[in-house]
This record gives structure tokens, sequence and C-alpha cells, in this order.
């Protein structure tokens, strides 16, 4: 039987682009989608599909009652997403959250409804893989180029800035100086050095945030110290870079039994 989906902002760029990849799936089913516009219209004609016999709704509760999906996809707003995700947990469903600019303790509060009910819920900043691996490679990098900023940049509708993607990059690089601090001090060596901060400053990392219209989502981390430097750059040009990495997180979902930050526990595991 193919996973059954609702999909929350069914009609924005990446939820039609969710449509499509369900779509030649074969193993998904788009069963109940709501967004704020095209209400009424059916969520494959939006998507460029055709029909697929889903009508978009303004509210998602009445519609978990209704077709009692597999898994919640919230690709909404920040502002809408904390009630779509606990309207999910309550009613025994997981959710993958690619929405951003959720607050922190909102999130820890859905995270700890996740882990008492004992439900998947997959909270990512990003889903390409490529981007994934970015973040994998800077928090390395880090621990032996402590200075770095992060240029990153996205479409002009983006309304968030800087991206959660950039955030959680930052996070990250400060994980990785704050082990090689540890091991200097452990060593009886000096200290690793802080970068000055230039653009907002985050976790000791600063970034700069471009939004211009031609732009999906870019992020360029850049180290430097005497004599080189590392880029390390990825690139998204369309939405269906975000699919693969997706698609893994609505197929692992159900198997998991609390919340994970991130694609990292689902493709390392």
């Amino acid at each position: 039987m193919p996973i059954r989906l609702a999909v929350a902002g069914v009609t924005g760029r990446m939820g039609q682009a969710l449509v499509r990849a369900a779509r030649a799936a074969g193993d998904l089913e788009v069963a109940a989608g709501v967004a704020r516009h095209q209400v009424g219209e059916d969520a494959g004609l939006a998507a460029g599909v055709g029909p697929i016999g889903v009508r978009v709704a303004a509210r998602l509760a009445p519609e978990l009652e209704r077709t009692r999906p597999d898994v919640l996809v919230e690709l909404s707003t920040a502002e809408a997403a904390p009630e779509h995700v606990e309207a999910a947990l309550t009613r025994g469903i997981p959710a993958v959250v690619g929405t951003t600019a959720i607050p922190e303790d909102v999130l820890a509060r859905l995270e700890a409804m996740a882990r008492e009910r004992r439900l998947g819920l997959v909270v990512a900043p990003n889903f390409a893989l490529g981007a994934v691996l970015m973040m994998r490679f800077a928090a390395e990098a880090a621990r032996y180029l402590p200075d770095v900023e992060i240029i990153e940049l996205h479409h002009a509708g983006k309304l968030d800035a800087p991206s959660g993607t950039a955030l959680e990059t930052a996070r990250r690089i400060q994980a990785g100086r704050d082990a090689a601090r540890a091991e200097a001090a452990a060593a009886g060596g000096a200290e690793v050095p802080a970068a000055p901060a230039r653009g907002a400053w985050v976790e000791g990392v600063p970034i700069h945030s471009v939004r211009l219209p031609g732009l999906v989502a870019h992020q360029e981390v850049i180290f430097g110290t005497e004599g080189q430097t590392l880029r390390i750059r990825h690139d998204a040009t369309g939405r269906e870079a975000f699919m693969p990495g997706l698609l893994l997180a609505i197929r692992r979902v159900r198997e998991l039994d609390g919340p994970v930050r991130g694609l990292e526990p689902i493709l390392f595991a």
C-alpha cells in the first residue's frame, strides 16, 4: 500500500514539487492538501500533473480526520506549522517538517510531544543531500580552520534571514570549534581563536544573507587562514534537489520513535 500523505502548503513551490515527486515515485500518495491559496482547486492541477482527486482545503485538522493519512508533510509557514504538527501528533500521525524559522521553544515543545507519544518527527532545514554533506564537511573543517564566514543566497520570496540551513551550519561549526578547543586545552595548547563578527552573528559565525530574483537556494562556507582559503559551496538550482531527501524522510519517519533534527540521523544511520 502507498504511504498516504497530508501536505501542508501543498500549493507552494515545495508543495507542488512534492506532489510531482509523489506522483512519479509510485509508493506515495497525496491524500490531503491544505494551503492559503487555490482553496477548492485540485492539488494536482496546481502542481501541473493533472487531476489527482485531492481538493485543496483551508484547514488541516478536518482533513486529518477525514483522510487519516500516514504522514504529515509540513511545508507551509512558520506561523501555521506548529498548529499543523500538533494536530498530526495528537492524532498519532508522524510528521516531516521542512518549514523554517519556527521558534526554538516551539520546536522543543513539539519534539517533547513526539517523544512522549513515541512518534516520528523529522525537522530539517534542508532536504538536499548535497546541503547535508556541506554542513557535515563544514563542521569537520571548523576543527582545523576556525576563521569562517557564511554567505547564503535565496530567492526573493524567502522571508526568513538567515536561512535555517545557515543557522544550522553555524551551530555545527561552533560545535566543531568547541571540540578543537577542548582538544587544545587537554594538550596544554592555546584556545582556537574566533572569527571577528561581520554580518549577522550566529554562534560566533558571521552570516551574510542575499535575497534576489533568479536564485533558488545557495550557500557558501568560506574558511580562511594564512596563505589559503577553503570554500564549501552548495547550489540548488531547482526544488527537485530537495525531493530525494524529503522522500527519504517520509519513508523513514514512521520507523522512528521520537524526534530527530536534520537528515543526518536518517542518512547516516
